[in-house]
């Protein structure tokens, strides 16, 4: 497929089409890693990774807790 690359601000930019968006999963605020293979431009989407609540907690240690924070008294009908 040929497109054009198009100047935007002091960059270049290159649009992808509705297609090899739908292809690869890549939409509005996807990230994509940008690399040079062998002289060739080459945009792999990046997969955000979810976390059960499981894993995030297992990853709390005595080294990385937040401590707590003290917010003051109640000032309406707050419930602690």
């Amino acid at each position: 497929m040929r497109i054009q690359v198009q100047k935007w601000g002091n960059s270049l930019a290159i649009r992808i089409p509705k297609s090899l968006a739908l292809d690869t999963k890549i939409e509005d605020g996807s990230f994509v890693n940008l690399s040079l293979v062998r002289g060739k431009l080459v945009a792999a989407p990046i997969q955000s990774q979810e976390y059960s609540l499981e894993q995030l907690l297992a990853g709390i240690s005595d080294d990385n807790i937040h401590k707590e924070i003290d917010t003051g008294k109640a000032m309406g009908k707050e419930i602690w």
